[in-house]
């Protein structure tokens, strides 16, 4: 009977580098570092890189795939294997270096209902010079935050409401548009009424389109 210690389980196995080439191409890397011969270890490291290049087709979709398929072939080898290679070796302390933490991008508390996007229109309207343009995307920018104000408060929303956001966003060199008349929130509210409606009545029609087969006894 065989002892446990016969099977060849994965967790007793060497870490793999790069999962993506498979354990068989890491044992010849592995048998490449040691072997003796410069020469042979040259053929071998050769042939290696080919076999990548036909276990990984989609790296030909990248400029200068034969470097990125010799980066691969130190990194499996931990830099260990010495060969001679047709480009320049990678930096081990750069190519591990952790990357600068990002900030997270945040808005104000208070206009986080509004989303990323308005803040961004508003931004752009604020370097707009032509005051004509500029009114006429204050006017759109106006009645899309209404609408998603809406969209997470569906009871009511004052326009004067909407307006003085629109002025703390903007630290006001942003105004309301002569004349301008907003959407009203009954409007707003039929129009996502009639979406929601729409979007039901379409998911009813494809379970309905679906033929349901009784099944057979036997």
């Amino acid at each position: 009977m065989e002892n446990i210690e016969d099977y060849d389980y994965n967790t007793a196995r060497t870490h793999m580098v790069i999962p993506e080439y498979g354990r068989n191409i890491q044992k010849m890397v592995e048998h490449c570092i040691n072997l003796k011969d410069k020469e042979e270890r040259n053929k071998m490291a050769t042939a290696i890189i080919s076999v990548m290049g036909q276990l990984n087709p989609h790296l030909r979709d990248i400029a200068d795939f034969k470097h990125k398929l010799w980066d691969h072939l130190f990194i499996i080898s931990d830099f260990k294997l010495d060969v001679d290679s047709p480009y320049p070796l990678p930096d081990k302390e750069v190519l591990f270096e952790k990357p600068e933490r990002m900030d997270y991008p945040t808005m104000e508390n208070q206009f986080k209902h509004y989303g990323k996007s308005i803040k961004d229109l508003i931004d752009a309207a604020i370097k707009i010079t032509d005051k004509d343009e500029q009114s006429a995307l204050t006017g759109v920018i106006l009645n899309l935050m209404k609408k998603t104000y809406l969209t997470f408060n569906q009871d009511t929303v004052e326009d004067r409401q909407i307006i003085t956001d629109l002025k703390l966003i903007s630290k006001d060199k942003l105004s309301v548009p002569e004349d301008f008349q907003m959407i009203s929130t009954n409007e707003v509210l039929a129009m996502t009424k009639k979406k929601k409606t729409n979007n039901t009545n379409n998911r009813n029609q494809k379970q309905g389109g679906k033929k349901h087969y009784k099944k057979r006894r036997y």
